[in-house]
């Protein structure tokens, strides 16, 4: 597969893991690709969803804490995460959202795509990129959306920030983004990624926001693999931004960094992907532990709640 600049995952706070998955899996029609638990905090789930080929740039992850409170976005955080789906889609998707209770606002332009936004249920929000792209990633996979009308990815995502030089200069010198063109208070930036090619930064005044669920907590850009990844650190060392060392992860390597404007970013390889401990056609269907959670699975089986989708 060949690598592309562009996002890799995006990570956000939840509520309760059983609605977080009917809703991204029964609603949204996307695949749970990886069952797991949050490494800092093996206690409570972290749950993968992602296109139905599992490809990198289709990946929003959650870890939900059952008992959080709702989070409001602020500035100096990734604020909206946006999907790419087929033109045509329109009236398909407004029609399902309102069939599945899910309320959407009025369809708008941006940067010429019309653009759909609605919430998850924990106040996340969402929007559906309506857009004619070739070579997006494709499979024999279908979930309960047709594949003609399906999520492939991330469109992008949104920041919104006090003030956009330093955040660019990170995606532009390190992250290979290029600024495309603006539109009132937001700048566009882009690879040419079929998903996941697009952050956009939209610049308010200071807002101070409340952590909780709904929030983002960290967005993650593609690396090609470890050798890349430790060249890219380095450029953000030269930055003076102070990222971490190189994590394991098990699906990937990544390193995390905060730009100055607030947001976590973190870098993180495309391999060796979902399917490294799992059989690529049964995905997500049983809980995973990274290795050295193993010994612990007793234990940290009785208390997550079960998830059934």
């Amino acid at each position: 597969m060949k690598h592309h600049n562009g996002i890799h995952h995006i990570t956000v706070l939840a509520g309760d893991p059983q609605r977080n998955a009917e809703f991204y899996v029964n609603t949204l029609g996307m695949r749970m690709v990886k069952k797991s638990v949050n490494q800092d905090d093996p206690g409570t789930y972290h749950l993968f969803y992602g296109n139905q080929a599992a490809t990198p740039g289709s990946s929003l992850t959650f870890f939900p804490w059952p008992r959080a409170v709702k989070g409001e976005p602020g500035t100096g955080e990734a604020v909206t995460v946006a999907f790419s789906v087929p033109e045509n889609s329109l009236q398909y998707w407004q029609q399902r959202l309102e069939k599945k209770n899910v309320q959407s606002s009025d369809p708008f332009t941006r940067f010429g795509l019309t653009v759909l936004p609605f919430q998850d249920p924990d106040g996340l929000n969402l929007e559906l990129v309506f857009e004619d792209i070739t070579d997006a990633p494709s499979t024999d996979r279908e979930g309960v959306v047709p594949s003609q009308h399906a999520i492939r990815g991330f469109w992008g995502i949104s920041l919104r920030l006090t003030e956009k030089e330093s955040t660019a200069s990170v995606l532009q010198d390190i992250l290979g983004f290029e600024e495309t063109d603006q539109e009132n208070n937001i700048t566009r930036y882009m690879t040419d990624a079929p998903i996941g090619g697009t952050v956009l930064i939209e610049i308010t005044d200071q807002q101070s926001g409340k952590n909780g669920r709904g929030i983002v907590h960290h967005v993650a850009f593609r690396a090609a693999d470890e050798d890349h990844l430790a060249d890219l650190r380095k450029q953000v060392q030269a930055k003076r931004l102070m990222p971490t060392e190189i994590i394991d992860r098990h699906w990937f390597k990544s390193v995390y960094y905060r730009v100055p404007a607030g947001v976590l970013f973190e870098m993180a390889s495309d391999g060796p992907g979902y399917a490294v401990d799992e059989d690529p056609d049964h995905l997500g269907e049983k809980l995973i532990l990274p290795p050295w959670l193993e010994s612990k699975r007793e234990q940290i089986e009785n208390h997550l709640p079960e998830i059934t989708v």
